[in-house]
């Protein structure tokens, strides 16, 4: 007990050294004690308590400061039974009406106050949806008939239609939403949503008066159109009329037209008895022209490829031939003579061949450039021909002269070739071999004509 009553003096005297400490001057020298807060942590205010701290800021400087206030700025702490008092003054007097929120919190309330379907609505449904949707319900009076003849920008099943015309009807927010999208449409994309708009029955019901057998006009449509402007919808034209009703002749829907039934039991027509009452005469092959030119150049370049393949045909068997080692014989039934060089083997197997340089303009039977450099050689170099007697001749046709086993053929004169004659030309050098079997049936054939 002791104890406890020396720390509450204890205690006392502090209070009272802090109070002696606080009243006394600036100028006295002495230093006063500062207060510290043993919070050190202190928790965050939530919106309502953040209104309500501005609340109480804003009538504190509007009424001034209170009489404990006044005390407090001179010195002097208020009593308990003050502050009692000062408690009992704030709750009995009415609070003055509340300030307008901050404008982030007046936006948090705006955003709190929003339903959710409408954020959640306004998805897959487009303006233009709606407006077609509108449009196409008001004239058929038939979902099921939009649900399969409107073509949206989302493929929506049947519920989907029938809960958007009922959120339509009897949603306001959707409704006013909806209106107002379709408000800022553009006027040219109304329209072409309007044109879209499905036919109704009685429509169709009118267009059907007209007779398949006759051509109307685009007047008679229109005659048809400001007859009855109740029935029809208000964008339709004289060219929108003349389709539909196109539409509903090749479909066999006019009054006039009678679709033929079907046979029944035996009589079932088939494929084959079909195809059989075809007329093939009163068919029309229509011609492609432009189909039958892409054919001709096509069939012109394969020939050119081909033509090619078969010039560089011995090309190929002159490298075969250098990788193998092997060779074909030199003659068979039909070869005259062979003009053998280093690396190439020249058949002969007419009784005239011209020898030269190949190149892409002019064409030849003997290409010399296979065996070695020959751009010295002229493009028509020589002709050699067989004579009916069984005697082969050279004519040198070229720039360069022939020489023929040393001797030289000057250009525009011709030499004999016999067996195994050496002809050098621009320094290739190839071996005259004749097939004597079969010149010499080529000789008995020629005396036998000769003798009478």
């Amino acid at each position: 007990m002791d104890s406890m009553l020396a720390s509450a003096s204890r205690s006392e005297d502090e209070d009272s050294s802090a109070g002696t400490k606080r009243s006394l001057p600036q100028g006295s020298g002495l230093v006063p004690k500062r207060r510290s807060s043993s919070r050190f942590i202190k928790r965050k205010k939530f919106d309502d308590e953040l209104v309500e701290s501005s609340l109480a800021k804003s009538t504190s400087r509007t009424r001034g400061p209170s009489v404990g206030e006044q005390g407090r700025y001179s010195g002097s702490e208020p009593s308990s039974s003050e502050k009692k008092k000062q408690v009992c003054k704030a709750i009995s007097t009415p609070a003055p009406p509340s300030p307008a929120p901050s404008p982030s919190i007046a936006k948090r309330i705006k955003k709190s106050k929003q339903p959710l379907q409408v954020t959640k609505d306004l998805g897959r449904w487009k303006p233009a949806d709606d407006l077609l949707l509108i449009n196409t319900v008001l004239q058929t009076n038939d979902l099921h008939a939009v649900h399969l003849g409107v073509k949206f920008s989302c493929r929506f099943n049947l519920n989907e239609i029938q809960e958007r015309w009922y959120a339509l009807l009897y949603d306001p927010v959707i409704s006013k939403l909806a209106c107002q999208a379709i408000r800022q449409l553009h006027p040219e994309v109304i329209a072409a949503i309007q044109s879209r708009v499905l036919f109704s029955k009685a429509e169709e019901q009118l267009l059907s008066t007209v007779s398949s057998a006759s051509q109307p006009t685009l007047d008679t449509f229109q005659d048809l159109l400001n007859k009855h402007p109740e029935v029809f919808y208000m964008s339709r034209t004289a060219k929108s009329l003349q389709v539909h009703w196109q539409l509903m002749k090749q479909y066999y829907l006019l009054e006039d037209q009678t679709v033929q039934p079907l046979p029944k039991g035996d009589q079932v027509l088939n494929f084959s008895d079909a195809e059989d009452m075809l007329d093939d005469s009163k068919l029309r092959e229509t011609r492609d022209e432009v189909l039958e030119h892409e054919l001709t150049v096509a069939d012109r370049r394969q020939k050119r490829e081909i033509r090619q393949l078969e010039q560089e045909l011995n090309r190929w068997q002159v490298l075969v031939d250098s990788i193998t080692g092997m060779s074909s014989p030199d003659f068979d039934t039909q070869t005259l003579a062979v003009l053998r060089g280093r690396m190439v083997r020249y058949l002969m197997r007419s009784r005239e061949i011209t020898l030269g340089r190949a190149t892409k303009d002019n064409q030849i039977d003997v290409d010399l450039s296979l065996e070695g450099p020959a751009w010295k050689i002229s493009r028509k170099q020589g002709v050699i021909k067989l004579k009916n007697n069984g005697d082969f001749f050279i004519a040198n046709e070229g720039r360069r002269a022939i020489y023929i086993d040393g001797r030289p053929v000057l250009p525009g004169s011709k030499w004999k070739l016999s067996h195994n004659s050496v002809v050098e030309i621009s320094g290739l050098r190839f071996v005259f071999l004749i097939n004597q079997d079969l010149i010499s049936l080529i000789k008995a054939e020629a005396a036998k004509v000769i003798q009478p």
